[in-house]
């Protein structure tokens, strides 16, 4: 097949590798001309994704992978496009911005031609593949969804980091708008993607056609929305339990060793592109879900709790030199997507800190361009906020932040033992 992959990030270019280690022709389009560049050298423009410049190394020169911005070169004549276009939500409104996906869909309907699989991957809020994209494609390109081509929607179920597998691991949703969609979105990802065996399953492990795009658009939301519930959770438990003096985390390893309870882990934080995010994309649609809102505000308000708790216990911020060890949103990851560290750093500020951040995955100049100031170990510090669950973290010491006053410790990633003689503030241990 001749495949095109419409926007290289971290989900686009381990998905196009992906098709091209298959043995597919793939082209992949994206906007940033330096992206191609990389790409079309053979060369991962991003770090940290495990096998993909091995694979990269591999298929660019090999001629089964290439890169270009022009869609007009890569969209007429495939036999699918596969579309993984950010989708942002406004900060204010918590309602979709969709004006990254509007251009790409009507860059790819001025060039689409009979016969093609349109797959949206990019997570989408219930109904958008329907009332949103067929009518973009059909507008644009002249053709009829169901006749001269099909659209469907088949969200990716990946962390940054094991894409590839992830992809092998978990069943891959399709829903169309037709069942001639369905047989073929069935058929290209049967013929792209190798699974796993799984016996913990209901069904085999494999390509699961879910009826239709609306079921698969929810599927993808609930399963995200879900962990952004049970963490809100977690999070009230924490709350209360500190209040009482009550350990959280042996509570809920309590309840987790019977099989019908599954509590997540309380934090200071949840971040990244898809559990933040997603819960706003489904009350778009849902506005009345009263049980989403809550959690995603509760967890939103993690970081400022925490810190006037610092206050409380050490009287005031003001003037006080803090730092905040970690900027990724998650550990071993170097990205600050919807990160915990900035709202943690403003709330810091408003509290009259002089604040600093660490991250042993990022340098100076990278903490600066993100608006951070950098702190280095050793360097005399009266507050720490432990922001990200890195394993460097896990082996800190006092010794690391001499002069500390208190250390908040947000992901409960430090030894306790450690850090006899400082006080240590962690969410829900009472």
């Amino acid at each position: 097949m001749r495949i095109a992959v419409v926007a290289l990030g971290k989900i686009g270019l381990p998905l196009a590798v992906q098709f091209a280690d298959s043995g597919h022709d793939v082209i992949g389009v994206d906007v940033n001309q330096r992206t191609v560049d990389t790409v079309n050298a053979g060369v991962e423009p991003f770090p940290g994704e495990a096998q993909l410049q091995v694979k990269l190394a591999e298929l660019v020169p090999a001629g089964r992978l290439r890169a270009t911005t022009s869609y007009s070169e890569a969209i007429p004549g495939a036999d699918v496009v596969v579309v993984v276009v950010p989708l942002f939500v406004d900060d204010a409104t918590w309602e979709p911005d969709f004006a990254w996906m509007d251009a790409a869909t009507r860059s790819i309907a001025e060039h689409l031609t009979p016969g093609t699989l349109v797959s949206y991957e990019t997570t989408l809020p219930v109904g958008t593949t329907r009332s949103r994209w067929k009518p973009l494609l059909e507008s644009g390109s002249g053709l009829v969804e169901g006749r001269d081509f099909h659209a469907v929607f088949s969200p990716e179920r990946v962390l940054t980091g094991r894409v590839f597998a992830d992809l092998r691991k978990y069943p891959k949703l399709v829903g169309a708008l037709s069942p001639e969609g369905a047989a073929q979105a069935v058929a290209f990802y049967e013929a792209v993607l190798q699974f796993d065996q799984r016996d913990d399953l209901a069904r085999p492990n494999g390509v699961w056609d879910l009826g239709s795009a609306e079921a698969a658009e929810m599927a993808k939301l609930a399963e995200t929305t879900y962990r952004d519930v049970n963490i809100g959770l977690a999070n009230q438990y924490a709350l209360f339990a500190a209040e009482h003096g009550i350990d959280v985390y042996q509570v809920i390893e309590a309840c987790n060793s019977q099989p019908y309870s599954h509590i997540h882990r309380p934090g200071i934080a949840v971040g990244g592109h898809c559990i933040p995010v997603y819960p706003r994309l489904y009350l778009s649609t849902d506005p009345g879900a009263d049980i989403v809102r809550s959690a995603r505000l509760l967890n939103a308000s993690m970081p400022s709790r925490l810190v006037e708790q610092a206050a409380g216990l050490l009287g005031s911020l003001q003037g006080l030199r803090a730092v905040v060890l970690g900027a990724a949103y998650r550990g071993a990851v170097k990205e600050t997507a919807f990160s915990g560290v900035f709202p943690t750093v403003a709330a810091l500020r408003e509290q009259g800190a002089e604040v600093r951040v660490h991250d042993p995955l990022f340098g100076d100049d990278e903490l600066r361009a993100l608006g951070l100031e950098p702190y280095r170990l050793g360097d005399e510090v009266d507050l720490a906020v432990l922001h990200t669950d890195h394993a460097e973290y896990r082996v800190l010491r006092p010794a690391d932040l001499p002069g500390l006053r208190l250390l908040v410790d947000g992901r409960n990633t430090t030894d306790p033992a450690e850090w006899t003689g400082i006080p240590r503030l962690v969410v829900g241990a009472g």
